[in-house]
């Protein structure tokens, strides 16, 4: 539906998300993958963040980070999930233009918090390696909720700029979405006016919030790696090193696609790949960090049995 503000153009009032297939049987089929894959994620995730939070072992920074992951991870598939799973389901796609700059600005605002809180457990790892006597003392309780802070506001604020240039692009029509939500370069695609500029722009913001960020990490394992390689005990060697590998297969999981999707040419723009592309970085990988911690990690299965076995955990 169009809003004619004036004789010559009309404005878009709601957009179409196509999502991935027209075919309702199709669609149903979709519609029991889809939701066992999120109900999955909401309790893989709900369950790390109740078990952290029961376990007074697991009251220290490293489960502290851990915890908030978890949380992002929920809210992001919370933002995008249920309205897929309602658009496949239903003959009506369609989502208005204030609901797609919500979306959009939600889903943004929690997915760069990750990517920045992801260097922040990087820089957890780094001190507990290099520096393990002294662990406790430079991540103190006050430099966590700071460091969380931060990464919080950071994601929150970049996000309202890339929304902010990318809703404001005029959009008189066709208003259909490759995609199955508002996600920036599917939803600029659409707009009726040269992007070059505001593809500019996004391209710096994407620099300094998937580069830089990545480029952080790396700088901190490069140390971790120069640190274990120092240490004589094998044994030793491969327990500090089994302490990262978790960390590194959920950034595997959250920068290789995100940086497919927001770091190549606008050139190269393929909407039904990217949109796969998306759905892997905002279901699957969500779905796959509780796995990735509880599978590799002795203290949360620990916790679990003891919640599962005594019925309660002491506080």
């Amino acid at each position: 539906m169009w809003m004619p503000p004036g004789q010559n153009q009309s404005w878009v009032s709601e957009f179409i998300l196509l999502g991935f297939s027209s075919d309702p049987t199709t669609n149903r089929t979709l519609f029991s993958a889809f939701f066992l894959l999120f109900l999955s994620s909401i309790l893989g995730n709900g369950l790390i963040i109740t078990l952290i939070c029961l376990d007074t072992h697991l009251h220290t920074p490293m489960y502290f980070f851990l915890c908030i992951l978890s949380l992002l991870d929920m809210g992001c598939v919370t933002t995008t999930v249920p309205q897929m799973l309602v658009h496949l389901l239903s003959r009506s796609q369609t989502i208005s233009f204030a609901g797609c700059w919500l979306q959009m600005y939600m889903f943004g605002a929690l997915a760069l918090t990750e990517g920045f809180f992801l260097v922040v457990m990087a820089f957890d790892r780094y001190v507990a390696i290099c520096y393990p006597l002294h662990y406790t003392v430079i991540l103190s309780w006050g430099l966590c909720t700071r460091l969380s802070a931060g990464t919080w506001a950071c994601g929150f604020f970049s996000s309202l700029i890339h929304t902010f240039f990318t809703m404001r692009l005029p959009y008189c029509g066709p208003n259909m979405v490759n995609h199955f939500f508002c996600e920036g370069p599917s939803v600029r695609n659409l707009a009726c006016m040269d992007t070059h500029v505001i593809e500019m722009v996004d391209s710096v913001i994407s620099v300094l919030m998937v580069v830089a960020p990545l480029l952080l990490i790396v700088a901190s394992y490069i140390r971790i790696a120069q640190t274990i390689f120092k240490i004589k005990s094998v044994q030793a060697r491969c327990k500090a090193f089994s302490t990262c590998a978790s960390h590194l297969i959920v950034i595997t999981f959250f920068y290789a696609p995100a940086t497919y999707i927001y770091m190549k040419p606008n050139s190269r723009y393929s909407p039904e790949q990217d949109k796969h592309v998306s759905l892997f970085y905002n279901i699957f990988s969500a779905l796959l960090n509780p796995v990735v911690y509880s599978l590799r990690n002795k203290d949360i299965k620990v916790a679990f049995l003891k919640v599962m076995g005594k019925g309660r955990v002491i506080c």
